[in-house]
């Protein structure tokens, strides 16, 4: 094991990707020349050239277009949209087209496309560059949605996600890029639609995904020194869903939280908590409860900004309630 920033895990994947298949290439804004702008890309023209690392004009339209239709063909593009938020700019390519196609053609076609982006809060970026969209694309049949929480799944579910015949959104949460973790010096991949029970615990079940599993963690210990045992689960891939994982857990416990930075209205968090009620209802010993963000438009002030998503201490007051 070697200890890896989140960015560097996800450009080692890139990199073992490209170098096995000469069928994936990477296309957006900034990546080759610049090696994107938050670096993941850093390094990869170089090694494999203008014609498989493409810095591509603002126009995420056409470009997402371009990945879809390089797909369909039997390539396997890696779209990088700069911000979750420009994927608006592409819905119709992601979720009338990529997502569409193999159910259309009865199968015949495949779009093994990934298109990678970053979301969530923090450093000050306003509301057209915060937002927690995942619940927007978890909602559309035929798409696939990650969202990783430390280097090493990055790196295992991207190769996963890559390979996948799938089209697969892949999120990194934007304050992840400079963390870091062991990440195993061997390859590996990471199936997609598996948790992972980052801490056992008996009391309560945290149910969570990229950066808000990370603040469950810090949650889980600070309840710990005041006797309150917390399992936390990272769901780290939403569709396919790890409903096996999520059930034994709440089942064990009896009782859970959802925990996500996005708006809690219209949430995955809601979307898991019914499953639970339907599926689990006799095992719990309470309803389930969402920590969520609040349903507002992410400001710029940066303590504001802080205000408007779960807090460790959020998470923690929550439980206590909960318990």
């Amino acid at each position: 094991m070697a200890e890896m920033m989140f960015r560097d895990a996800l450009r080692r994947a890139l990199d073992e990707e490209m170098r096995r298949d000469p069928l994936v290439f990477l296309m957006g804004e900034t990546i080759a020349e610049r090696g994107g702008s938050y670096k993941v890309t850093e390094g990869l023209l170089a090694t494999y050239g203008p014609r498989r690392v493409i810095d591509t004009p603002i126009a995420e339209a056409s470009f997402t277009g371009m990945g879809v239709g390089a797909a369909l063909v039997g390539c396997r593009p890696v779209v990088e949209l700069l911000f979750v938020d420009f994927a608006m700019l592409a819905m119709d390519q992601i979720v009338n087209q990529a997502a569409k196609f193999a159910f259309i053609s009865g199968g015949q076609a495949k779009v093994p496309l990934v298109v990678r982006t970053q979301g969530g809060a923090g450093n000050g970026l306003a509301a057209q560059h915060s937002q927690s969209l995942e619940a927007l694309f978890y909602h559309v049949p035929g798409l696939k949605v990650v969202m990783p929480s430390t280097p090493r799944d990055a790196c295992g579910l991207l190769k996963a996600a890559i390979r996948d015949d799938h089209p697969v959104v892949f999120i990194e949460h934007k304050l992840l890029y400079m963390t870091q973790g062991p990440v195993p010096d061997e390859e590996y991949v990471i199936p997609l639609g598996r948790a992972e029970v980052k801490r056992e615990g008996s009391d309560v079940t945290l149910i969570s995904w990229s950066l808000m599993a990370l603040k469950c963690l810090e949650a889980a210990a600070v309840l710990a020194r005041e006797g309150v045992s917390v399992e936390v689960v990272d769901l780290r891939t939403l569709t396919p869903l790890d409903k096996e994982t999520v059930l034994n857990s709440a089942r064990k416990t009896g009782r859970v939280a959802v925990v996500h930075e996005a708006v809690k209205r219209g949430g995955v968090g809601g979307d898991i908590a019914a499953m639970l009620m339907e599926e689990a209802y006799d095992d719990l010993d309470g309803p389930v409860l969402r920590i969520a963000g609040r349903n507002t438009p992410i400001p710029y002030n940066l303590n504001i900004e802080r205000a408007c998503v779960p807090s460790v201490e959020d998470i923690v007051a929550g439980v206590l309630d909960l318990l």
